[in-house]
């Protein structure tokens, strides 16, 4: 099951799956199947189809969720979020973030994080809410709640867009491209034929690809971060992999947790950035084969180990050719010209 902390009871939440005959009932199937009619369409990554809703491409059950989200989550103004395009960095950063956050909580030598996976360190709202919804408000969580996501920053309620804090991650999209393709030909039913490399670089392309067109999502958010730098903390998972501890103490000022002088002298960032590194995460039992599983919809369960490849910069290398890279550089220039933002473009 998709369980994730309660660090301040020291104890597990496990959601409860919906009945999908009742959910059909509550939540009118038949105007949300309406709805996904009136919709283009296109092929998904994981599913054999994908959905596009107000800009963005979803899937069926990720379009429900966002309409429960707006129905039914009600934020806090201390709430922060994670959001990120698929395989931009959730993963690290959902373990400094929880590892930030609750330091004063663990000692590093018997750390939560050292006994389950980072995904569990705190709930993903798309689908979670689909999960557990309506028994769920989140009240059980401590302040400030911790939530990851990775819808678009013009999809999500201005509830919460305009009160809660964001911590927005993105990645050259070279490698976003090779990483998304290798994680979702995992989770992609075996009942449907495989995504070719091929098709899938013409989909990203295309901008056809779950949660994306990826330029639009980095975009909303990079616009968002210049017209409220105090809402979103907006990070390069290439400067994270850089200057981890540079990195993590902008995050922990970020989500007003500053390090102290003292933690400083103690080698406490120090000890964040190891324990959340690749290199340890990957290497515990827990995020190996049959280490543990995270569910994220009554069909999509995904193990640990999954969310761990490489966790390098420049692995696009290995997969694109000149003439590949050159396009997508090019759609990138294109699409974040005078915007002031750069992103993976290389010579």
């Amino acid at each position: 099951m998709s369980t994730y902390l309660l660090p301040d009871q020291n104890a597990y939440f496990h959601p409860t799956s919906i009945n999908d005959e009742n959910h059909i009932q509550t939540e009118k199937q038949e105007s949300y199947n309406n709805l996904l009619a009136t919709l283009p369409k296109d092929k998904g990554w994981r599913s054999e189809t994908v959905f596009l809703y107000k800009g963005f491409w979803l899937s069926s059950q990720v379009v429900r969720g966002l309409l429960l989200i707006h129905k039914h989550f009600n934020p806090q103004p201390t709430d922060i979020f994670l959001s990120a395009f698929m395989k931009c960095g959730t993963t690290w950063l959902k373990a400094l973030m929880f590892a930030t956050a609750n330091r004063h909580r663990y000692k590093f030598s018997d750390h939560h994080l050292l006994r389950t996976g980072p995904q569990s360190a705190f709930p993903f709202l798309d689908t979670h809410i689909f999960l557990d919804h309506p028994i769920t408000n989140f009240d059980h969580l401590p302040v400030p709640r911790l939530f990851a996501t990775h819808f678009a920053h013009g999809l999500l309620p201005t509830s919460i867009t305009s009160t809660c804090k964001f911590v927005y991650v993105c990645r050259d999209p070279k490698d976003v491209l090779i990483s998304k393709w290798h994680f979702m030909s995992k989770l992609r039913s075996k009942e449907l034929a495989p995504l070719s490399f091929n098709e899938a670089y013409e989909l990203f392309c295309n901008g056809v690809s779950e949660y994306g067109p990826f330029w639009d999502h980095v975009l909303g958010y990079w616009k968002a971060s210049q017209e409220s730098p105090d809402k979103i903390l907006f990070l390069k998972y290439e400067d994270m992999k850089r200057e981890p501890a540079v990195e993590l103490k902008k995050l922990a000022a970020f989500m007003g947790m500053a390090f102290t002088a003292e933690e400083e002298d103690q080698k406490v960032v120090e000890e964040i950035v190891k324990l959340c590194s690749f290199e340890n995460l990957s290497n515990l039992e827990v995020n190996k084969d049959g280490g543990g599983v995270q569910m994220f919809t009554e069909k999509v369960v995904v193990e640990n180990q999954e969310f761990f490849r490489k966790g390098k910069v420049g692995d696009w290398k290995n997969y694109l050719t000149e003439e590949m890279k050159d396009r997508i550089d090019n759609i990138t220039a294109e699409k974040l010209k005078n915007s002031g933002l750069t992103l993976g473009i290389t010579k």
